[in-house]
């Protein structure tokens, strides 16, 4: 009995595994355009689609971090400035994508950009850091898509959304974790509704990656400001004490998390160029074996183990093993 169940798992991986790898052709002459490429994951997926003859368009923040992609890779890659939270801005790198990709259409689009609210419980945090998360990682995603959807319709091709390993389970970063369970709510719908036309959309769930967002020291200092910030009968309800060992612990944690970014971007990448891309990718040894299956256990068990520390550390730090 157990020597059946095993080969057919053997034989449905394998067959997975060669159907997975078929590859769409005439790559090169597909256009990509990528949002939040100034740095972290958006910029090693420019670079690594470069390498490989397709034609990206990059869309940075910064003119600086537009300037330093463009010296990293060849004279195929082309820059845009974008600011997602800026409804004028989105329609004019739409325009801008529509005069370089033509009737051809637009292959691929990667809603990357991102941003880390401050490393905080959310009683200690403003209203404002909680719009700001969810106008760049939701809204801005959301309009970002829309905008380009016809493009897309047209070249019957990818749509790639960034969420997050915290967009499938819940237990800290809370604001963060809202705004990655909306992207996995967009995506899941817009799936349903444009199937018809050929496009596939794909999910990209990373899990703990070392990027410039989650730099540790970075986290520690925006995390003391929100304390400092915050109303005197919430510091008085947690205490300094609690406070001190929520930030030592912090910047522990994030000290280990990865930074090989690749895992996440090979991910992006398959999503973009196979025959028959997956639905969802977790990406990261702790994405895929502890984050993802902690969200099928039932309510009561997921949050008796996320409620644990030294469990939340070694979650953080399974991929440096």
């Amino acid at each position: 009995m157990w020597l059946y169940l095993v080969t057919i798992v053997v034989l449905y991986q394998l067959l997975r595994w060669y159907r997975e790898r078929q590859v769409v052709s005439h790559l090169q002459d597909k256009y990509v355009f990528i949002t939040g490429c100034d740095s972290g994951f958006g910029n090693l997926l420019a670079r690594q689609l470069d390498m490989r003859g397709m034609r990206v368009l990059a869309a940075c923040l910064t003119e600086k971090g537009a300037e330093e992609l463009r010296r990293k890779t060849s004279n195929r890659l082309e820059t845009v400035i974008l600011d997602v939270t800026k409804t004028e801005s989105i329609v004019a790198a739409t325009q801008w994508v529509k005069e370089r990709v033509g009737n051809k259409g637009l292959w691929g689009l990667v809603n990357n950009a991102g941003v880390f609210p401050p490393f905080a419980y959310m009683e200690w945090l403003k209203p404002k850091d909680c719009m700001d998360v969810f106008q760049v990682n939701l809204f801005g995603l959301i309009q970002v898509t829309l905008s380009m959807l016809p493009l897309v319709k047209k070249a019957r091709g990818r749509i790639v959304n960034v969420s997050s390993a915290l967009g499938r389970i819940a237990f800290c970063a809370g604001f963060y974790s809202c705004s990655k369970y909306g992207v996995e709510a967009f995506s899941d719908v817009l799936r349903c509704e444009i199937q018809d036309f050929g496009v596939k959309v794909s999910i990209i769930e990373p899990g703990s990656f070392r990027t410039r967002m989650t730099d540790a020291d970075l986290i520690v200092e925006r995390s003391k400001k929100v304390w400092e910030a915050a109303p005197e009968h919430v510091k008085e309800a947690y205490g300094q004490q609690f406070f001190d060992h929520f930030c030592s612990n912090a910047k522990r944690n994030f000290e280990k998390c990865s930074a090989d970014l690749s895992p996440v971007t090979d991910c992006m990448e398959h999503a973009l160029t196979s025959r028959h891309p997956r639905t969802r990718y977790p990406a990261g040894w702790d994405a895929q074996f502890i984050f993802i299956p902690l969200a099928y256990l039932r309510e009561r068990e997921r949050e008796r183990t996320s409620r644990h520390p030294h469990l939340f550390i070694y979650l953080l730090c399974i991929q440096r093993v």
